[in-house]
């Protein structure tokens, strides 16, 4: 029964555990905005040529991508570049021995990321590589410490390195500066993100736009509906009361 107890206790303490651990992490606020097609559309074209290298995306057809508005030539010219066919699912050839030889994990499919890891902390986390000469890849990450993955936009961000703060007897990093210049300027890496999150928010529910407007297509007709049933219930019951 002792055991039971703890167990609950504990089963019911991990939320409080969890958020304590991730408060200490600021979060920027992800462009999220599903509406804006020509965003999804740039944050596909990102996806397809900096994320789909390591990571699959099992769950997603290249042909979904013509919801948002790609015909299925632009697909094939500019979203294909391995033979694949716009009908195939976004795999990749690397195996899942080979990603955890190379990175000390296997780099994990990216279906539902934004979903499981959501979308500002997405947003915050393709923004905060450092260089840290400490690590194998030659880099780390403000909110994924000791990460595995490589900074693999460095090219358009630059490289980044860390100033710090005291914080007690600690010293913690306060802010990241630019130490070498990217392709792009840090505003336009960060609307490149931007772009980014938006497709892999847009990638873990495809439909979802079009559930939202249903769903405010039903409460409308419920709400109508409701008016004619209290009217119709007042003249069936206008006699007995």
């Amino acid at each position: 029964m002792k055991r039971l107890k703890n167990f609950l206790f504990l089963l019911a303490a991990a939320p409080v555990v969890a958020f304590a651990s991730g408060a200490s992490v600021h979060l920027d606020k992800a462009p999220v905005n599903l509406a804006d097609q020509d965003s999804l559309q740039r944050g596909a074209r990102m996806f397809v040529n900096y994320c789909l290298n390591c990571h699959s995306a099992g769950s997603m057809r290249y042909s979904r991508l013509q919801d948002l508005g790609l015909t299925e030539d632009q697909i094939k010219e500019n979203l294909l570049f391995a033979g694949e066919k716009p009908g195939e699912t976004m795999t990749v050839g690397m195996t899942k021995a080979d990603g955890k030889a190379w990175f000390g994990a296997t780099p994990p499919d990216l279906s539902v990321i934004a979903r499981s890891r959501g979308a500002d902390w997405l947003y915050t986390y393709l923004r905060g590589f450092y260089r840290d000469d400490t690590r194998a890849t030659g880099w780390n990450n403000t909110v994924f410490d000791k990460v595995g993955m490589p900074h693999v936009m460095w090219n358009l961000q630059g490289e980044m390195v860390p100033r710090y703060k005291k914080e007690g007897e600690h010293e913690v990093i306060d802010r990241l500066e630019l130490a070498k210049p990217g392709s792009v300027t840090l505003a336009e890496y960060d609307a490149m993100v931007g772009d980014l999150v938006n497709y892999l928010v847009w990638m873990g529910e495809p439909a979802q736009v079009q559930r939202k407007q249903l769903g405010v297509i039903v409460l409308i007709f419920l709400a109508v509906f409701f008016v004619v049933a209290y009217y119709l219930k007042k003249e069936f019951w206008k006699d007995i009361h």
